[in-house]
């Protein structure tokens, strides 16, 4: 019998809303023009932009999307908007405008929020801090109508800006859009409490404010035990060579990192990017996953959870959000399928398991050791979730996380949309992580990984017959898919440490 462990990382359920915040420039003089975007962005642009698909957990965003609904630059042809660096009123200077208070909360402090640029010193602090953008309440003045095309000299591509009301029909999208804030329960807290205080034993009764109808949780409710023996396996040997996950997180992670150098970092690898100032970056310990690249306030946005930021992880956090997610949906945009009609068109599989399998592959890529632990866990306590009750499933991560605490929160992520949680049931998209992962490493040697980045947001499965479709003109690959050689190695290494081989992924898969 495995000993538990106890697991230092934690999941926090959102206490703050996190959509109402201000921009700042460290800088010590203002953020240029050509550094950032004073104007606001459509949040439909920047779904498309930032979206993972159907897993990305954080629901931060939502309230943003309900009071400024917009409609996606992708999925709108009568929109006119110029998509290259030179816009309409890119060249306005930018005003500061009056020192303006951050509204007041409750619970953590807000996050701290910046966009970075190129004169930012970790040691150095801002002397001058200015606001750049307008806050969640404000009305900003309409943008210009500018003509739907692409610059071909630019040498990346710029969400643009885009003011416009919104229709029933994007109210509708916007509704559709907010399953994952639908599922969180609004008793938590409470529920929690009652459930400590019962020795584990009670099975929380969880409310919702907007409750999702049984037809719709039902897609999602059904756990697969495909990967369940490769989930298994990779959490025993991550514990057979380190004992414990604390020993595994601090001999492959290292220490945790301070706000100052997680700023550092951050600008580091958006420089190696060559995305310095196109995405806004804020730190938080409120978070439910260690990061994510959403849209607060109509712009990208890059939020890492602090409490989770190791100094040989971080870089694996950014690959993830910034090289794999916003540099999928950057080059989606160019594609003739950036629309759903477009995807139709051309017969598109989802864009799931795939996108977040390449991002999360892209999380270890390079790491000392490359365990696939997180992933492993969430498949596993999905499938258990679909056949207990929350207080079963809870006794039963003790075979591999010790912490109350910790394995209240897998418990909760795994049984959200439920009411009586003592029947069995799952929010089954967890699981895609490990699936995706799986199944890009069974056919690693057929997939071309810089084309499927340049692609958008496709599934490898796609991408060969696509090719020939694609615009290929200003995609952006990131850094560490240049030298291919070296990333096949690092494939080939994730395989080896998690013990995976062809001929058992050719069987499963």
């Amino acid at each position: 019998m495995l000993e538990s462990i106890k697991v230092t990382e934690r999941l926090h359920w959102p206490e703050v809303e996190m959509s109402k915040k201000y921009i700042l420039n460290s800088a010590d003089k203002a953020v240029s023009p050509s550094q950032v975007y004073p104007e606001k962005i459509s949040s439909g642009i920047l779904k498309d932009l930032c979206s993972t698909g159907s897993s990305n957990y954080n629901v931060l965003l939502q309230a943003d999307k309900k009071k400024n609904p917009t409609q996606s630059l992708c999925r709108n042809p009568k929109t006119s908007v110029k998509c290259g660096p030179a816009s309409g009123r890119k060249n306005r200077p930018v005003v500061a405008p009056k020192k303006l208070r951050a509204p007041q909360g409750v619970g953590r402090p807000a996050p701290t929020a910046r966009v970075l640029s190129g004169n930012f010193h970790p040691s150095k602090p801002a002397r001058n801090i200015g606001v750049v953008g307008s806050a969640v309440g404000l009305t900003p003045r309409a943008g210009p109508q500018l003509r739907k095309t692409c610059a071909p000299n630019s040498p990346r591509t710029k969400p643009p800006s885009l003011q416009k009301a919104a229709t029933p029909r994007e109210v509708e999208t916007v509704r559709k859009l907010c399953l994952l804030t639908a599922i969180k329960p609004s008793n938590v807290q409470k529920e929690k409490d009652a459930f400590f205080k019962s020795d584990f034993t009670y099975n929380p009764q969880f409310e919702y404010s907007n409750p999702v109808s049984p037809v719709v949780l039902g897609r999602h409710n059904s756990a697969s035990d495909r990967f369940l023996t490769q989930a298994v396996r990779i959490m025993e040997l991550a514990l057979q060579r380190y004992g414990t996950y604390e020993k595994f997180e601090q001999a492959t992670g290292g220490n945790l990192l301070t706000k100052s150098r997680v700023w550092h970092n951050i600008k580091k690898y958006m420089e190696k990017e060559g995305c310095l100032g196109e995405i806004v970056a804020q730190v938080t310990d409120d978070l439910l996953s260690r990061a994510s690249m959403t849209v607060v306030n109509s712009r990208p946005t890059l939020t890492i959870n602090i409490s989770t930021a190791r100094e040989h992880w971080l870089e694996g956090m950014l690959r993830h959000e910034i090289g794999t997610h916003y540099f999928r949906g950057i080059n989606n945009c160019h594609q003739p399928w950036s629309s759903s009609a477009g995807r139709k068109k051309h017969n598109l599989k989802p864009v799931n398991p795939t996108e977040e399998g390449l991002a999360s592959i892209h999380s270890v890529l390079f790491r000392k050791d490359p365990t696939l632990w997180r992933a492993a866990l969430l498949y596993y306590t999905v499938y258990q979730s679909s056949r207990m009750s929350f207080s079963q499933l809870f006794h039963n991560l003790g075979r591999f996380v010790q912490d109350p605490n910790t394995r209240w929160d897998y418990c909760v992520r795994a049984k959200r949309g439920q009411a009586d949680t003592a029947l069995p049931g799952c929010f089954s998209k967890d699981q895609v992580y490990l699936d995706g992962i799986l199944k890009i490493l069974r056919y690693r040697e057929k997939i071309d990984f810089p084309l499927l980045l340049a692609l958008g947001k496709v599934s490898f499965e796609d991408a060969d017959r696509l090719k020939a479709l694609a615009q290929m003109e200003n995609v952006r690959i990131p850094h560490f898919m240049q030298d291919q050689a070296s990333y096949a190695e690092q494939l080939e290494k994730i395989m080896a440490v998690n013990q995976l081989t062809d001929e058992e992924l050719k069987a499963i898969i």
